[in-house]
């Protein structure tokens, strides 16, 4: 009786049911992967949608038809980015002249990202019946809202449904023929699922069901049997390793600061340098994380050359990130970027970062909010400047796509690179987000990078995870975000013939089951 009131009272249908069921898929990402939940979450949003939009013709007759719809979208979203995105105001626990703006981060975001699920079920919500062909098109508006929330406003492509499959490496594989968003699509799908068997006599919709699990099995079996393969590919690689270059991966586990005074930079680096365990004499390619120059540029820690020549010889070359300043413009401009140095801590190759975090990295609308005394998170400078142009590093015998930090979540920084590369290589700050969720979801991208370009990731984070991530997206070595060390490897030689490209398939599904649904929608009860 008590579920049955609560059903239909309108605030709790539309409004409190959606927020808690979106506040619940925190629980199937990283670090929790409870992805089963997303078997019942999917179904009830879509069964909540099909209710209200029937009801709302006569017990919620009295409100305006669509806003319900909108609502129950809208709820959803602030309860899914409320939850899945809490760790982002941890940042600015770091400044106290921003420690005013926590709670503000903390629900504006949710407010304004839980917009994307509100358009969705807006357009959806008056076509959607208790059907197969409804099931594809809620599914293909939800997909192509994500689609957005990735490309526009500088995009934001955080906890696609696809991530919470980020455990499953198997099922992953068949990322790399199709790409991100299109398996983000047969992700929903398969999730609805459950709403194929609720009319038992339905025998349409028993086949379509048995058919959507044979279709997750046999991708299973296919990401089994790449795996499999590529295992035997790499160890004949391995035979060869003798003519590779020894890579290192640093972890400090540093905290954050960007107050160091000279001697305590000094300090810093000849800790890392500890982590690091150069040998002389041994030919070492060593990556360190984003932040170890504590927002320093370049220009400003030129001191610390005697430390690198008296720890690294002629056979090092050692990667890091730092911020550099344009000393040829009128203007000055400054960079976040990452360098590669020798042993005299001349830079050999540099990549300014092209992804800037907004309010992180640059302030939007800078001259004005400044009036209001807002500045962007992190140290000095002002805005940071963006970078223009994306190139592959060569240093010894690698080709090598750089990522600084948050740039790994965009599958179109890999996507848009030549053919010929050997490693994708991103380092990482994520000291900024504490104890929390944030650096496992953020290691968790990291992964799908891998698997879409067929290519090994080597990752460097700070109180993040870092690792060596092979071209299927398992982790061979990895160090957790409480853990300071090294890892270290001499990475195979192995050529991405088979990176995912583009988005096309996506959108030729995107087409199929929007064509489906509009021949169907009046043939399924």
């Amino acid at each position: 009786m008590l579920l049955e009131n609560l059903i239909n009272k309108r605030v709790s249908l539309v409004f409190l049911f959606p927020l808690v069921l979106g506040m619940l898929t925190v629980l199937t990402f990283q670090p929790y992967n409870l992805t089963f939940l997303n078997f019942l979450i999917i179904p009830c949003l879509f069964a909540i949608l099909v209710y209200v939009n029937k009801k709302s013709k006569s017990t919620y007759r009295k409100k305006p038809y669509l806003i319900n719809l909108f609502y129950i979208g809208y709820f959803f979203g602030v309860g899914f980015f409320l939850t899945g995105t809490h760790w982002i105001s941890n940042s600015l626990t770091f400044d106290s002249d921003l420690n005013y703006l926590i709670p503000l981060s903390l629900f504006l975001i949710p407010l304004f990202l839980g917009l994307f699920y509100g358009v969705s079920t807006i357009i959806v919500g008056p076509f959607l019946k208790n059907n197969f062909p409804s099931i594809l098109f809620f599914c293909a508006s939800l997909s192509f809202l994500d689609y957005l929330r990735a490309k526009i406003f500088t995009g934001f492509p955080w906890n696609l449904w696809a991530y919470s499959w980020s455990w499953f490496i198997e099922i992953l594989q068949i990322l790399n023929p199709i790409g991100l968003f299109a398996f983000n699509l047969l992700t929903l799908t398969i999730f609805c699922s459950p709403l194929l068997i609720m009319h038992r006599k339905n025998n349409l919709n028993l086949s379509i069901f048995f058919f959507l699990i044979l279709l997750f099995f046999s991708n299973y079996i296919y990401g089994s049997f790449s795996i499999n393969k590529n295992t035997k590919f790499i160890n004949n690689l391995g035979q060869n390793e003798n003519n590779l270059t020894r890579i290192k991966i640093v972890s400090p586990n540093f905290d954050l600061n960007y107050d160091l005074s000279q001697v305590e930079l000094n300090n810093q680096i000849l800790e890392i340098i500890k982590f690091s365990e150069p040998k002389k004499n041994e030919k070492t390619l060593f990556i360190w994380p984003e932040g170890v120059f504590g927002g320093y540029s370049y220009s400003e820690v030129k001191k610390i050359k005697s430390i690198f020549q008296k720890n690294f010889s002629n056979d090092h070359t050692i990667i890091f990130g730092i911020n550099l300043r344009n000393e040829y413009s009128d203007k000055e401009h400054y960079f976040n970027s990452l360098v590669a140095v020798n042993n005299n801590f001349e830079i050999i190759y540099k990549y300014n970062k092209q992804k800037l975090v907004p309010f992180g990295e640059f302030l939007p609308f800078e001259d004005f909010l400044n009036d209001f005394g807002l500045k962007k998170i992190s140290r000095g400078y002002g805005s940071f400047s963006k970078g223009t142009k994306q190139q592959n590093l060569i240093i010894y015998d690698y080709k090598i796509l750089p990522l600084i930090c948050y740039e790994i979540i965009f599958p179109e920084m890999t996507q848009n690179t030549i053919d010929d590369l050997n490693f994708i290589l991103n380092i990482s700050e994520d000291g900024w987000f504490g104890g929390t969720i944030g650096p496992y979801q953020h290691f968790s991208k990291a992964t799908f990078r891998a698997i879409e370009s067929n290519t090994y990731l080597l990752r460097s984070a700070n109180k993040g995870i870092s690792a060596f991530i092979n071209n299927k997206g398992i982790p061979i070595k990895r160090l957790e975000p409480y853990e300071s060390g090294n890892i270290e490897l001499k990475v195979p030689l192995i050529q991405n013939n088979f990176k995912n490209r583009n988005d096309l398939i996506f959108f030729l599904l995107l087409f199929t089951y929007t064509v489906i649904f509009l021949t169907l929608k009046n043939r399924f009860k």
